[in-house]
């Protein structure tokens, strides 16, 4: 017989590609995590894992049944806090994805340092990634609730801002004068594509004008890209609401809007509002009465 344990064992051996990391997390011993996932696989009567060395990998069938089973946790978490709700929402949790300075630095802190105090037994886990990574983290039920660049129809979407996207450029680029950009400016050059947050969004809008950037460098950290850009090695695109405060010792780099003008809403998907637990719906709710207030404007 199939059970919760199991599953929760089974997704999180597949999240950490290890028993011994699983068995950690979870608190129990390894060979507890290996009699259930022999369990669970002699009643599915299919292999599920494979061994190799100190990782495991999926099968394809456990791929599939992976996902079936975080949908099964992510209900059963829903049920416990309806339950929890219903007794004031005294506990349980809430997953959280988050992607580059925009969510992670203005957005989020805002909204979870009041969340925290409205719902102190709210356990919240933040996990950070590049803006698509969170989309497929909700795809996958991994997170309840991510921080997405809109629109994104793929879920139920709730927009908290929006600001432009700006290209930096070295203090002494050719365009340096120039009031403004334009993509076709921007591809005659090295071009640096940052993967901290918008990478999707960048990429889309150089397809969409047929144009073809010389990407010279991928970034994962916003600061790598500035120094990159102030050193003269090459220009990008970022949101204004990713850029650290202007410095009023000035910066090694040039901030230009860019023409015609290209604006950008971020926002909270959920992957169905229906099934949402009362955790999410609660951050849901906190954070787009700090959006009608104006607070979220001056993250």
């Amino acid at each position: 017989m199939l059970t919760l344990t199991q599953l929760e064992i089974f997704s999180r051996v597949a999240e950490l590609q290890g028993f011994t990391l699983a068995a950690v997390r979870l608190g129990i011993s390894q060979s507890g995590v290996s009699h259930a996932m022999k369990a669970l696989e002699q009643e599915l009567g299919v292999e599920l894992v494979r061994r190799h060395q100190s990782q495991v990998e999926l099968t394809d069938i456990g791929l599939r049944l992976l996902q079936r089973a975080q949908g099964i946790l992510g209900l059963a978490e829903t049920m416990r806090q309806e339950a929890a709700d219903a007794r004031g929402m005294k506990q349980g949790s809430l997953r959280i994805g988050s992607f580059g300075p925009t969510s992670s630095m203005r957005l989020l802190p805002r909204i979870l340092g009041e969340y925290r105090e409205l719902y102190p037994g709210i356990e919240v886990h933040i996990d950070e990634g590049p803006d698509r990574q969170v989309v497929q983290w909700l795809m996958d039920r991994r997170i309840d609730i991510g921080f997405v660049v809109l629109p994104e129809d793929r879920f139920d979407t709730y927009s908290l801002v929006e600001d432009q996207m700006i290209a930096l450029l070295p203090r002494a680029h050719a365009l340096a004068g120039q009031s403004a950009v334009s993509l076709r400016d921007l591809c005659a050059g090295p071009f640096i594509l940052s993967e901290a947050g918008s990478a999707e969004l960048v990429s889309r809008l150089f397809m969409s004008a047929r144009l073809q950037p010389n990407i010279r460098y991928r970034s994962s950290q916003l600061i790598s890209t500035l120094e990159t850009v102030a050193r003269g090695d090459g220009v990008t695109i970022l949101a204004e609401l990713a850029l650290p405060s202007p410095s009023p010792h000035g910066e090694g780099y040039l901030r230009k809007p860019l023409a015609p003008c290209v604006r950008r809403s971020v926002g909270l998907a959920v992957l169905d509002d229906r099934q949402s637990s009362p955790a999410t719906v609660a951050f849901v709710k906190l954070a787009r009465r700090l959006k009608d207030t104006g607070v979220l404007d001056r993250a």
